[in-house]
């Protein structure tokens, strides 16, 4: 029998930065845990060590055993960009020293993975997150549900990967809007 692995992801930021918690076993995830920490006030050095404790405290309550963080997102504005790296940094420094390993994921291949489209707006990753970890309702906060959205897609790479299975192509799901992987949790016996 395959032991579980507690896998966190985090959505990065400066304000606020969501957190969730999965267990996989075989091809079955369970949902440990998810939330939010916000950081408020104007210095932007006493809203990062806020997440750093937030974060660390949240990895030392669940021992997850690995670390899904969302690639920085350039986007239009750089200044936007240099400030989430800022917010990634904190999150990478948090997990790193628990001793994790860390694996960052694009925003796109995230969507895609959970939605089965790159381009799925927050909606439909909120309302897929719920089907997947058969929750009774879709998490409270878009920065949970694209953390709990990172988790599930590092599940999905680690069970390929474990099994020896490419993941599929760009933009690919085998014809399908919603992964088999993801079918095998929504169908349950």
């Amino acid at each position: 029998m395959e032991s579980a692995e507690r896998i966190i992801g985090i959505d990065p930021g400066t304000r606020h930065v969501g957190y969730g918690v999965v267990e996989r076993q075989a091809n079955r995830l369970a949902f440990l845990a998810g939330g939010c920490i916000s950081a408020t006030g104007p210095d932007i050095a006493v809203r990062l060590v806020t997440i750093h404790r937030g974060l660390s405290e949240v990895i030392r309550e669940f021992a997850p055993a690995c670390a899904a963080i969302e690639t920085v997102f350039t986007g239009n504005n750089p200044k936007t960009a240099i400030a989430i790296g800022e917010g990634r940094g904190v999150a990478v420094l948090s997990v790193a020293e628990q001793g994790l390993r860390v694996t960052g994921y694009a925003p796109a291949m995230v969507k895609r993975a959970v939605a089965g489209n790159g381009r799925a707006d927050k909606d439909q990753v909120r309302a897929m997150v719920q089907v997947i970890l058969g929750l009774g309702a879709m998490p409270e906060t878009d920065h949970e549900a694209d953390a709990l959205a990172l988790a599930i897609t590092h599940a999905r790479h680690y069970n390929d990967a474990a099994l020896g299975v490419a993941a599929p192509k760009r933009g690919r799901t085998r014809g399908r809007a919603i992964p088999d992987f993801f079918l095998n949790q929504i169908i349950r016996d």
